[in-house]
């Protein structure tokens, strides 16, 4: 992978909305041919980041580059070079499957027989080529967010910016569409990709930011982050009425790592069963897993990703 020239670069990027601050000077470059994440939970500023790439939200401060291009310069061009999946299904309901795709080409002065083209491969790839006639409503969510991906194919993007693509779908449609973007980024694509959900961003992405109250707070691969900062395993304790002041003292000259959330306590660092018999807490109220990309964010910001 060529790190030389990125296709998206951010310095300094801030993003205001009146006197809230959604985006507070971040830096983060995006190579050609990678999957990119931005984790956070709600309000935390990644789809403000990502309007900003996708030309839709001006820049309140700083500098974005796509491409090399600035998107305070040349926005068509940069349009041009995009294909956007949003977080809401946005397809139009009057219209066919196929329709949607043909429409939607006409918005990149696409040729009609190019056109033609692209949609049959688009919506072979996406495995809905059964479905050509099919009105919208039709189909299930998941074969609607595949037609989303489909439809961002239209016009051969180099970027893909993929707004949480798999949020409400089942299982098998979520691994199918993780097959289908894990093709694309072997072709050379990137994907920029904003989630919820740990095992996709694990599965998918080169490499993460975690963003949290408009900032950058951790960046890099997701089982470097997770190794540097949760270790290989968690001990989760669901605690009892009274017990946190006495377990919170035996944690502390224990030197453990720990964030508690409601009634359950976290403990990181490895050693969680031998942790848990020297806490003296019952194993039916434990549970012992291995560590994620979640804990990392709860340990650096005691809260979930999806709060």
């Amino acid at each position: 992978m060529d790190r030389k020239s990125p296709v998206v670069e951010a310095r300094n990027l801030v993003k205001r909305y009146g006197d809230f601050l959604a985006v507070d000077n971040i830096d983060f470059s995006v190579d050609q041919g990678e999957c990119f994440g931005f984790l956070g939970p709600n309000g935390a500023g990644k789809t403000s980041t990502l309007r900003m790439i996708g030309c839709v939200s001006p820049l309140s401060g700083g500098e974005l580059l796509v491409g090399g291009m600035s998107v305070t310069g040349d926005v068509r061009a940069i349009k041009a070079m995009l294909g956007v999946v949003p977080q809401t299904e946005n397809l139009d309901p009057d219209l066919t499957v196929w329709q949607n795709l043909m429409v939607y080409a006409r918005y990149f002065d696409t040729p009609r027989k190019l056109a033609l083209e692209r949609a049959e491969e688009a919506l072979e790839f996406m495995q809905l080529q059964d479905r050509k006639g099919s009105p919208i409503g039709i189909l299930s969510d998941g074969m609607k967010r595949r037609l989303l991906i489909a439809r961002a194919l239209i016009n051969q993007p180099r970027v893909v910016i993929l707004d949480e693509p798999t949020t409400g779908l089942d299982p098998q449609a979520r691994h199918l569409v993780w097959q289908k973007l894990d093709n694309l980024r072997s072709q050379g694509t990137s994907l920029l990709l904003s989630t919820h959900y740990m095992e996709e961003a694990t599965r998918l992405c080169d490499r993460v930011v975690i963003i949290f109250r408009g900032k950058i707070i951790a960046r890099g691969r997701p089982g470097d982050l997770v190794a540097r900062y949760a270790g290989e395993e968690v001990l989760e304790l669901r605690l009892g009425p009274g017990e946190k002041p006495g377990l919170a003292a035996k944690i502390k000259d224990l030197g453990v790592a720990s964030v508690e959330v409601g009634d359950t306590l976290y403990l990181f660092g490895g050693g969680g069963e031998a942790l848990r018999g020297r806490l003296g807490v019952d194993a039916a109220r434990a549970v012992l897993r291995p560590s994620t990309l979640e804990d990392v964010f709860l340990l650096l910001t005691g809260r979930g990703l999806e709060e």
